[in-house]
């Protein structure tokens, strides 16, 4: 009870909250896309899994301090920059992202047409292989995640208390997040744009390169309220017209049925 009384405490909860729920949107967003390689059926249930291993592991991240503690250890030397544990994990993390992106961004716009006969089969995706990728960038987000609240807060109910609510947040937000997303084409692209400019950051930090938060979402923000404003425009100008513009479908990542050959749709 005393923990609940004092101000102190109510205003690290907040703000943690705040970090979390924002290191959770980056999270949801990208489950989300992830998840639109799986048939329509399994996708809720990736985004689930993927958000709920994401609190087992921030949890249980936040229960092994003594170990992150270890990770801020230099493991070795490279052109004079010393490498931690933590660093290398950042760099990783941060290159699977870059790349993953990236290539989300040229097989949705460049790749092979998944509705042609000679791509039947192509470009499908199993729950197990979705979750792996899942399992990698938790994992990632954790830790940075986790760290962070290590360095705000002193008390671990704190910490845990702010990590349940933003996780039950961000999943009660996960269908209409990946709704919007999957709706709108331009936003799908911001998205993915959004994770290479993460990936880049991470992989900066992992260098010893600390970029500010407020130089990565501010821009973000700025984008995505761009959009919401253009999207917000085009919805009023649809309805002045009584008709809506069908947006550009990018080429999906799931291949619904196959073509045997010498049929036609």
């Amino acid at each position: 009870m005393e923990l609940l009384s004092d101000p102190q405490v109510w205003i690290a909860f907040v703000t943690l909250l705040a970090l979390e729920l924002v290191l959770g949107i980056d999270n949801v967003i990208f489950i989300s896309i992830l998840a639109s390689k799986l048939p329509e059926h399994q996708r809720a249930q990736a985004r689930y899994i993927g958000l709920s291993l994401a609190l087992v592991g921030r949890l249980g991240l936040l229960f092994a301090i003594s170990w992150i503690v270890t990770l801020e250890g230099t493991l070795f030397t490279v052109l004079g920059l010393d490498i931690s544990g933590k660093d290398l994990i950042l760099i990783l993390g941060g290159a699977f992202l870059l790349v993953k992106a990236v290539l989300e961004i040229h097989e949705r716009l460049e790749g092979e047409d998944a509705h042609a006969p000679s791509a039947a089969g192509a470009g499908t995706a199993t729950l197990g292989a979705v979750l792996l990728q899942i399992v990698l960038l938790d994992f990632v987000f954790s830790l940075d995640s986790v760290i962070t609240a290590v360095g705000m807060v002193d008390q671990v109910a704190v910490m845990v208390a702010a990590i349940v609510v933003a996780i039950g947040i961000t999943l009660a937000l996960a269908g209409a997040i990946h709704g919007f997303v999957d709706r709108h084409p331009t936003v799908k692209m911001l998205a993915l744009s959004f994770l290479v400019l993460i990936g880049a950051t991470l992989i900066g930090e992992g260098f010893g390169y600390e970029v500010p938060k407020a130089y990565v979402y501010g821009p973000i923000a700025f984008a995505v309220g761009v959009e919401l404003l253009n999207l917000r425009y085009q919805s009023v100008r649809a309805r002045q017209r009584a008709r809506s513009v069908e947006p550009v479908h990018l080429r999906p990542a799931y291949v619904k049925d196959s073509v045997s050959p010498g049929t036609t749709r």
